[in-house]
């Protein structure tokens, strides 16, 4: 898997700080065999573990320079999520324990807010359905109510926006699924990574990956589903990063002095080995 982002500046660049989001995570489903991360010009970098577990890869750059790209290249073992609890009640999920235990998984942003409108939504799913079903319900209902439509919103859009638009990325489509998760007090999280397109992917074969996202709920345990494309979590996926919504996995950020920066090329290419 080779994720390249490149920059071009209108004038020279004489410095500029950076951290990178762009190193898979290794858990019960997933295994790092190697990865690396790149930059042209070369430079120092160093890496650390942020507060939600993601590595992170930061450099800084002194050289003057009008372009700049950033290549991370991993290898990575995958497969479907090992059987967890999702069997805690309301009771469970909504109690002080639990509530203190995940609290920042239950608090709203400026990304995925409270609205009456979604409360109205998620009410009878609430009512019918235990803390797990609920959940699906309203990965599912998300699916159905946001048209898929690239370029549509941007890395700012709000989950209520995307609603109101009817339309967005998945992205969008993960932080309207936290909004109603969380409206319900169920406890949600952001996941970022990258998804092969196609199952039938043949073995050897480069095909062109996607940057994704999708949610982890909390019923009992810890599970994921990517209302996006209606499925469970699988082997097509590799996660990268998680936290409360997109602002805590960006994949890339940073500050610089000089021109302006006038294009961004993002490729993703991903073989399966075996």
């Amino acid at each position: 898997m080779v994720h390249s982002t490149g920059y071009r500046y209108s004038g020279t660049v004489t410095q500029s700080y950076n951290e990178v989001r762009l190193t898979p995570r290794g858990d019960s489903r997933q295994n790092v065999i190697v990865t690396r991360v790149e930059t042209v010009p070369a430079t120092r970098a160093y890496r650390f573990t942020d507060y939600w577990g993601t590595v992170v890869t930061a450099f800084d750059l002194h050289a003057p320079h009008t372009e700049l790209e950033v290549v991370a290249t991993s290898v990575v073992e995958t497969g479907d999520a090992a059987p967890v609890n999702r069997n805690a009640s309301w009771e469970e999920v909504t109690s002080e324990k639990v509530s203190d235990r995940h609290t920042e998984m239950l608090e709203f942003s400026n990304y995925v807010s409270a609205d009456r409108g979604l409360g109205k939504v998620v009410a009878p799913m609430r009512r019918s359905h235990k803390p797990s079903d609920a959940a699906l319900a309203a990965c599912k209902w998300v699916h159905e109510n946001l048209r898929y439509v690239p370029g549509s919103t941007g890395v700012h859009t709000s989950a209520v926006e995307a609603w109101q638009a009817g339309e967005g990325v998945c992205q969008d489509y993960v932080h309207l699924t936290l909004a109603l998760l969380r409206q319900m007090g169920i406890p949600a999280r952001y996941v970022s990574g990258y998804l092969i397109p196609k199952e039938d992917t043949e073995v050897k074969q480069t095909v062109r990956g996607e940057s994704h996202a999708w949610i982890e709920a909390w019923t009992g345990g810890w599970w994921g589903y990517d209302p996006t494309n209606d499925v469970p979590i699988g082997n097509r996926h590799v996660l990268v990063a998680m936290g409360r919504d997109y602002a805590d996995v960006s994949p890339m950020k940073g500050i610089y002095t000089g021109g302006e920066a006038e294009a961004l090329d993002v490729t993703v290419d991903m073989t399966r080995l075996a």
